[in-house]
């Protein structure tokens, strides 16, 4: 008998091969790196990176400040990035705020993750620290964030984000069900950029002088509190001032009210990453504060806007591979893939001396490498060689990698994420649920009824996937979101 699937066309890369997995990354053993070899997912990101000119293809809509970051705690034990090596230490910073999916014009006041994306301009090179408002994402592996983005932006025949694609991809991909209970409960709008966290939301490595190792979630936390809008008073606010975030944070700092984040971390010992009951390294999880507390890092502050907006805020640049001494990657295979993803997208968007601008090269040391002309060179380097090893007195390595390298074992293929022993799509979606108040329950019930309901009338199977994921999370939580999603339907 002849399944559906089989009478189904075959997936190929751009080169008409056919694609054996488009739903994990191949990597170097089970939970080990990504693999360059693998040319479907470096097809899949540079394709994708080249989608949209001029402006960013996510995180087109934002705003940006500069500022301070100030060490509070001794972390030596931790780490040996220099930036972080004393009490009372400071450093210059620049983050930009942004929201995703929303393109250059769209409106502030929008149901959607945050970006939040600090430049630490350290003496030992630039550090880019790129995350979220959430702690968690929606999928665990880069080989989807395509296929996800493109269920959020316009549809290629209607031209409009279409309810089926947002639902159809989020039923089929449970992993999902976590951040989505985020992005509809009441943190899903910030009333301000001022007024949310910011997660680097991966897994980080943090290596001492003595070599030992640690991974590290970085936590945000706003001194000025949490502040949200209801559906209702974003969409009133969005039509009235598409530009409320950015106007809200520059008018901020010219009164003098500076903005500022308590920056803290939580800290695993590398032994404990193989036997933890969530995999460490899953986008879509969190570590429980009772596993792992916070430990306080520094203070963040904003006391800058930039002068220019397309030259500073337009035309930064950052990238998850900007690492400096004693901080670097984890296996995460959502961070593996923007180690490559972002630097790739600026080179395109911006250009290949991207860096070369000031408000992204180093501010605190000077940028020393063989790269020569293309768009915009600036002829800088003069007469200096550009190659390495050379006796004309140039740079040289340093001998001493940025981080400890990461054990990896088994054989080469496209290895799933690994399971430990409470993963699962739903846990963490069902514990979050179930710390929301009565109150809480209500607005993301009826804030998720709202937009499910909007799929198409002859496709009920959506709606039912997408249901049920809930339903799987919690009991109640799915019963009462089934129920209101007939209401609404009905009508």
């Amino acid at each position: 008998m002849t399944t559906q699937d089989e009478l189904r066309p075959t997936l190929t890369t751009e080169a008409g091969a056919p694609v054996a997995d488009n739903q994990n990354t191949e990597t170097a053993g089970v939970g080990g790196p990504a693999l360059i070899q693998d040319q479907l997912l470096f097809e899949k990101l540079a394709h994708f990176n080249r989608e949209r000119i001029p402006e960013r293809v996510v995180h087109a809509r934002g705003a940006a400040a500069y500022g301070t970051f100030t060490v509070t705690a001794d972390l030596s034990q931790y780490t040996r990035a220099a930036f972080l090596s004393e009490v009372g230490k400071q450093t210059e910073v620049f983050l930009r705020f942004s929201t995703v999916a929303g393109n250059l014009g769209s409106a502030d006041a929008v149901r959607d993750p945050r970006g939040f994306a600090v430049k630490f301009y350290t003496e030992e090179g630039n550090y880019d620290l790129v995350g979220n408002n959430t702690p968690v994402f929606f999928i665990k592996d880069a080989i989807k964030f395509p296929d996800f983005i493109h269920t959020q932006k316009r549809d290629p025949y209607t031209g409009s984000q279409e309810a089926d694609n947002v639902w159809d991809f989020w039923g089929l991909s449970p992993e999902a069900t976590h951040q989505v209970t985020w992005l509809f409960g009441d943190r899903g709008i910030p009333a301000s950029y001022r007024h949310m966290n910011g997660y680097g939301s991966h897994t980080f490595q943090w290596q001492n002088e003595a070599g030992e190792h640690f991974w590290v979630k970085y936590h945000f936390k706003t001194d000025q509190g949490i502040r949200n809008l209801t559906q209702g008073e974003a969409d009133k606010l969005a039509g009235e001032d598409p530009d409320s975030h950015q106007r809200d944070l520059r008018e901020s700092i010219e009164r003098g009210e500076y903005p500022t984040w308590t920056v803290q971390v939580q800290v695993m010992p590398a032994a404990d990453a193989a036997g933890y009951r969530f995999n460490p390294f899953d986008l879509t999880k969190v570590w429980p504060h009772a596993d792992y507390p916070l430990i306080e890092v520094g203070r963040l502050e904003l006391n800058r806007n930039p002068e220019n907006v397309f030259a500073e805020v337009e035309q930064s640049i950052f990238s998850p591979a900007h690492f400096v001494p004693g901080i670097g990657p984890s296996p995460d295979k959502m961070l593996q893939g923007r180690l490559f993803a972002y630097a790739d997208a600026h080179r395109y968007r911006v250009g290949i001396n991207a860096d070369h601008l000031p408000v992204n090269r180093p501010h605190a040391t000077e940028a020393r490498t063989n790269s020569r002309d293309g768009h915009l060179y600036d002829g800088r380097h003069g007469r200096q060689k550009n190659y390495e090893p050379n006796s004309f007195g140039g740079p040289v390595q340093t001998g001493r990698p940025l981080w400890a390298a990461t054990a990896v074992d088994g054989p080469t293929g496209n290895h799933a994420t690994p399971a430990h022993a409470e993963d699962d799509d739903f846990v963490q979606a069902g514990n979050l649920y179930r710390l929301y108040s009565e109150d809480e329950k209500q607005r993301l019930i009826a804030n998720l009824a709202g937009f499910i309901a909007k799929v198409s009338a002859d496709r009920e199977d959506i709606v039912e996937r997408a249901v049920d994921n809930f339903r799987r999370a919690d009991a109640d939580y799915g019963q009462r979101l089934e129920a209101a999603v007939r209401e609404l339907r009905k009508q």
